[in-house]
């Protein structure tokens, strides 16, 4: 198809944007083929009239777990048991790979025109991303890592990480990674907030520093990155002192940690979404035990704290909700940005620009996608207010364009009692 978009309002996604009207946008096929005055529309062309809504570049997730749908938990499940019981047959193993094609769809209909997969039902996540690409079904442009690796007893070891005894288990799994041409690696470094039996002892380290070293290496030999899951200090220096490339969640930081990720020329992907029902919520909602609660705390000043110490010392920050978490569904996103302004200070400006442009290139794709301009991708979203404005404007979008496939009406069926007891601390 051949669109000419007009009378819209241009937010572009770069770091100084500002509404931009009197310009039409020209898409063929999957390219913005021109921006140009909406007095000289070439024949030819479908024309999109926006009536002064407002159009910007598609959201990028770069913190996506596509099995889980963030329903709320009264209790902790063995999530090791319920994955081997999915797989134990062909029926219910069909079913997870339908669950997972339906919330990348959510997550596009949501204005996510790109997620970022960082531990999946084994090879699914990149499943779906080759049927995606191939055309058979509309879809966000999925990166994904596919099953990370963790250790005995780490963290998601047996449910969406794979559990490597040994380097060479670690090695082997890298191995299959290329031959499913997943597009990086995810390591499980640390604990988390649930895994930890104690106060004050969230991110405990899980993975030797002699395995993190050895994935590296391995993983960058066959050209990959590395993300790590951290949520220590200690586990942030283990991880980018042994070779990770992408810092996941974070942890408080020190003069140390902000060398190393210099060092390094690492990035951090902020996720302050799922921490907060832990720290936040009254116990009586979250259904968090004491330890849990002062657990997320930990963690959640943990990722604010090195958010800020990283936009302070020129560290690129990405954004990413951690989808799948109880409380963070596939549709959410959105309030990762407004979190993202509201602890951090940046400007709504800064949060939108981070989400589409800098989180494009630190994924690798920033000349693909990320901004509006002639020659990306035609990944877009339409709101009827202002983000600049305010960011809860991107709660409903009124359009999304993937790869040039428009989808005029997007919906998603909110969860009442999520959006109940989040709204509270928007």
């Amino acid at each position: 198809m051949k669109y000419a978009i007009i009378n819209g309002i241009i937010l572009d996604g770069t770091v100084e944007m500002v509404p931009v009207k009197g310009k039409t946008i020209l898409i063929d096929g999957k390219t913005i083929t021109d921006i140009i005055d909406r007095s000289v529309t070439p024949a030819g062309y479908k024309t999109i009239d926006l009536n002064g809504r407002y159009i910007m570049p598609g959201l990028i997730n770069m913190h996506v777990h596509l099995a889980g749908n963030g329903k709320p938990q009264k209790k902790q499940r063995d999530n090791t048991k319920l994955v081997n019981l999915i797989f134990s047959n062909p029926l219910s193993a069909r079913a997870a790979y339908f669950l997972v094609r339906n919330y990348a769809k959510i997550a596009l209909m949501s204005g996510q025109t790109t997620i970022r997969t960082v531990g999946g039902l084994k090879d699914l996540d990149t499943t779906v991303r080759d049927e995606i690409n191939a055309g058979k079904y509309t879809g966000p442009r999925i990166l994904a890592a596919n099953e990370g690796i963790s250790v005995p007893h780490g963290h998601m070891a047996g449910s969406v990480a794979i559990t490597a005894g040994s380097i060479e288990e670690a090695l082997k799994h890298i191995d299959h990674l290329k031959e499913t041409k997943a597009d990086f690696v995810k390591l499980m470094i640390t604990g988390g907030v649930m895994d930890a039996k104690e106060k004050g002892v969230p991110g405990e380290m899980k993975m030797d520093p002699g395995m993190i070293k050895a994935a590296c290496d391995h993983a960058h030999a066959l050209g990959f990155i590395v993300a790590a899951h951290t949520e220590s200090s200690e586990g942030v220096k283990a991880a980018l002192a042994n070779g990770v490339d992408s810092i996941e969640h974070g942890a408080a930081p020190d003069d140390e940690m902000i060398r190393l990720f210099k060092q390094r020329n690492a990035f951090v992907t902020t996720t302050i979404s799922p921490a907060l029902p832990y720290a936040l919520f009254d116990r009586s909602v979250s259904n968090a035990t004491e330890v849990e609660q002062y657990n997320g705390k930990v963690v959640f000043d943990g990722i604010v704290e090195c958010a800020k110490a990283a936009l302070a010392n020129g560290i690129p920050v990405a954004l990413g909700n951690d989808v799948g978490c109880p409380w963070i569904t596939q549709y959410d996103f959105w309030r990762e940005l407004v979190y993202f302004h509201q602890y951090t200070g940046v400007s709504n400006r800064f949060a939108l620009h981070t989400a589409t442009e800098v989180n494009a290139k630190l994924a690798g794709i920033g000349d693909i996608t990320g901004t509006i301009e002639k020659g990306k991708c035609a990944d877009l979203i339409v709101t009827r207010e202002n983000p600049l404005d305010d960011l809860k404007a991107l709660r409903n979008v009124q359009m999304v364009m993937a790869r040039g496939t428009l989808i005029a009406h997007p919906k998603v069926h909110r969860k009442k009692i999520v959006d109940r007891e989040l709204d509270r601390f928007i």
